[in-house]
């Protein structure tokens, strides 16, 4: 005979609905899962701020403080916030605010009391946090780890970008990598679990000695917006179409200097790039400067993206030439691969061999300008833009669906719930 199950959840997120992007896509889907599946969830977030780093929804349901409940039946507790710059240090204080607002409320009787607390990345200070509430509790601690941080830290160059600025030497700014590095393996050394997003990363983390290491992939429930077939060219401009965020990490000037240089082949084309970050305006005056057949456009609503890929004869997934980036799959390749239509993908490691293996478009490394222009003049010599294989659907279908990854949530979460048995206290957490 068993004793009833203690299954709830509590989330410590940077991240949250309403907001739009890839963690709180993630997360809805997750929630609108768990919850059904007997796993009560409880988020502490700060209120929605994201990207532009002031509040966006001035409703008193999400003030600090304010608890109510979301779509799928899940408890949102919203905790304090900083309002921030695009700046690293500025975006960093609002991280550490919430952080610390969320231990203060996550002991509150409002989050209640937690069989797991999951922690997740970006916003690194909410790893700190989720441990801290963790032990608190009493509860398992899982770290997900959304991308390859701290790794990014050092190939990103943003501490020595924002070093120069408040004037520290190098070894100072070295110092701060390494410590917040440190910080971070040894969190997830003392997790019960950690999830990452992609296999690669997985075994960096497990050749570190991260005991237990499991991979739930980012997810999409985009549905194809055409047939798998040839798009014809001859007689119009190859139409390309990157749509998402739009920062340092996914190198787009590439796509700018590459239009140029297909149009100085004689060769016509029209690329679009839409969306939120702080590369649009530096992209819009290099595609100035190069005369590039570039448009900088804001970004647009989701349930507008489809029109924008049924547009596209081939839509762009980029990522800069950083090693760290070799274990990442960006969510956007997954909604391109499910979308049928061809992809232009400048990326390496695992995200490029997924485009590769299920035949979803052409593979061109980072940061390969060259490359790049090459592909779209040989489509437009063509005539054609080959089509992308059905296997990419079918396999994000498989693998990257939010049903298949609600799932493996949920098996990954009984296993570490053992059910006990009447009178048997079960085990604590270890830390």
């Amino acid at each position: 005979m068993r004793r009833q199950q203690n299954r709830a959840i509590l989330l410590v997120t940077h991240h949250f609905a309403p907001e739009s992007g890839a963690p709180q896509r993630r997360w809805g889907a997750l929630a609108g899962h768990l919850v059904p599946a007997g796993y009560p969830l409880t988020v502490l977030t700060p209120p929605p701020h994201s990207p532009s780093g002031k509040i966006t929804h001035f409703s008193p349901d999400y003030r600090p403080g304010s608890v109510r409940s979301g779509s799928h039946g899940e408890k949102i507790i919203r905790v304090n916030y900083r309002e921030h710059s695009h700046g690293l240090g500025s975006r960093a204080a609002d991280q550490v605010v919430a952080a610390v607002s969320s231990v203060l409320r996550g002991v509150r009787p409002a989050a209640g009391r937690p069989a797991v607390v999951i922690a997740t990345v970006p916003g690194i200070p909410s790893v700190v946090a989720g441990w801290a509430l963790a032990r608190w509790h009493r509860a398992r601690f899982v770290v997900e780890m959304r991308d390859a941080w701290p790794d990014l830290i050092a190939p990103s160059g943003i501490l020595r970008r924002r070093g120069r600025k408040l004037g520290l030497r190098r070894g100072a700014r070295d110092l701060v990598a390494r410590v917040v590095h440190r910080t971070v393996t040894r969190l997830q050394a003392r997790a019960d679990l950690v999830v990452t997003t992609t296999a690669a990363f997985a075994e960096v983390l497990r050749s570190r000695g991260v005991r237990n290491v499991a991979v739930v992939r980012n997810g999409t429930a985009f549905e194809p917006v055409r047939e798998n077939a040839p798009v014809v060219v001859t007689d119009r401009p190859l139409r390309v179409v990157y749509a998402g965020t739009v920062g340092r990490s996914q190198g787009l000037d590439v796509a700018v200097r590459a239009a140029a240089l297909v149009q100085e082949r004689g060769h016509a084309l029209d690329v679009r790039i839409v969306g939120h970050g702080n590369e649009l305006e530096p992209l819009r005056l290099l595609a100035d400067e190069l005369g590039a057949p570039v448009r900088v456009e804001p970004s647009v609503p989701s349930t507008e993206v489809r029109a924008l890929y049924a547009w596209a004869d081939t839509v762009m997934v980029s990522l800069r030439d950083w090693e760290p980036f070799e274990w990442t799959v960006p969510s956007k390749l997954y909604e391109v691969m499910a979308s049928g239509v061809t992809a232009s993908a400048c990326l390496a490691g695992e995200a490029a061999s997924l485009v590769t293996a299920n035949g979803a478009g052409a593979v061109v490394r980072p940061g390969d300008v060259e490359g790049l222009a090459d592909l779209w003049c040989g489509w437009l010599s063509d005539g054609v833009v080959p089509a992308a294989s059905t296997d990419a659907a079918t396999w994000v279908a498989e693998h990257a669906s939010d049903a298949v990854l609600g799932h493996r949530y949920t098996e990954l979460l009984d296993e570490l719930l053992p059910h006990p048995l009447v009178g048997h206290a079960g085990r604590g957490a270890r830390y």
